[in-house]
């Protein structure tokens, strides 16, 4: 197999707690622990695991919109963590994001063209104005939007035009790897799947390479080739789409996906209930983070000893679990 695009080595983010009257750090919270994985050129690898569990901040660490504690990220050979300002901007060119909040992420005193043909300016993309108001025409219409859409502004779309221009923003510099940090999360059923089949067109257009978090499964199984699931900034089962949704292997994948209604009435599942809530992110359980709630956790193993990510199943499969009791 080709070399990853994406190469991303035991990513570490805390966020420090300041206290006193001095402002010293009192503690620190653990928002992503030891996160692994690669990413190759035209594959979209889904992200989901439940509210906080450092899905968007290990996506912010990636382009670097949040500085990392420790580890390392490589893109195309180049140590992302390491780059210098210049460097950065370059990388910028390459590595985009589209944001959860439609109606956040846009600035309410710009146009749209403004918006979209922000980036142009700033890497010097467009050499006249014409070629410059010719790119942003391109680029609505690529999203689905006209270019009477150019001189309006944010307040003037509904939520689903918004985040098609926040696609179409991500577009402009003609970018290598999109980051998309809930991006249908905010959006009417419906327009979820209208911008769904619109990034699976753009990827299959321009040869893009997506990192799709979410918390929906059901979004995340239609679009993804692989699923990451995480748990408490953990990175606890990662295998190919079908196999994760068929044959989950760690006791949280398995409780995630039995909370996923069937549109069969006629299909029956067992409803797996974890007992208890999620552990603070502050101080986190030792060994395993799932132990506290995990319904086959041995004490002695589970509890002292942190799981690594290891092959399951067939040789080559890519299937990887962090469990001791699963193989």
């Amino acid at each position: 197999m080709n070399a990853p695009l994406l190469k991303v080595a035991d990513l570490v983010k805390h966020f420090p707690i300041k206290g006193g009257m001095l402002g010293r750090t009192v503690d620190k919270v653990h928002a992503v622990d030891g996160v692994s994985f690669d990413l190759h050129k035209g594959e979209t690898l889904g992200v989901v695991g439940e509210s906080g569990c450092g899905k968007s901040t290990t996506g912010r660490c990636i382009l670097r919109l949040i500085e990392p504690t420790s580890g390392s990220v490589t893109f195309e050979g180049q140590d992302v963590t390491k780059a210098g300002k210049e460097e950065l901007r370059a990388l910028a060119r390459d590595m985009q994001i589209i944001f959860q909040d439609p109606y956040a992420s846009l600035n309410p005193r710009m146009t749209v063209s403004a918006i979209v043909g922000e980036a142009l300016t700033i890497h010097k993309l467009a050499k006249t104005p014409a070629e410059y108001t010719d790119r942003i025409v391109h680029l609505l219409e690529t999203v689905g939007l006209s270019a009477d859409h150019m001189r309006r502004y944010p307040h003037e779309f509904s939520g689903g035009q918004r985040q098609r221009i926040g696609i179409a923003r991500a577009l402009a510099v003609s970018p290598k790897l999109i980051v998309c940090d809930e991006a249908v999360s905010a959006l009417d059923v419906s327009i979820q799947a209208q911008v769904i089949n619109l990034l699976e067109d753009l990827q299959g257009q321009f040869g893009l390479t997506y990192m799709f978090i979410a918390h929906d499964l059901s979004v995340v199984e239609h679009i993804s080739d692989r699923v990451a699931v995480m748990y408490l900034g953990r990175i606890v089962e990662i295998a190919p789409s079908q196999a994760l949704y068929t044959e989950p292997r760690h006791p949280y994948t398995e409780a995630l996906l039995s909370a996923v209604p069937i549109p069969d009435p006629q299909i029956k599942r067992k409803r797996i209930r974890l007992q208890g809530d999620v552990p603070s992110p502050i101080r986190p359980p030792p060994g395993c983070h799932f132990h506290t709630r995990c319904p086959i956790a041995q004490k002695g193993l589970c509890d002292v000893e942190k799981p690594v990510l290891k092959n399951v199943g067939a040789e080559g499969s890519g299937h990887q679990v962090a469990c001791h009791l699963r193989s």
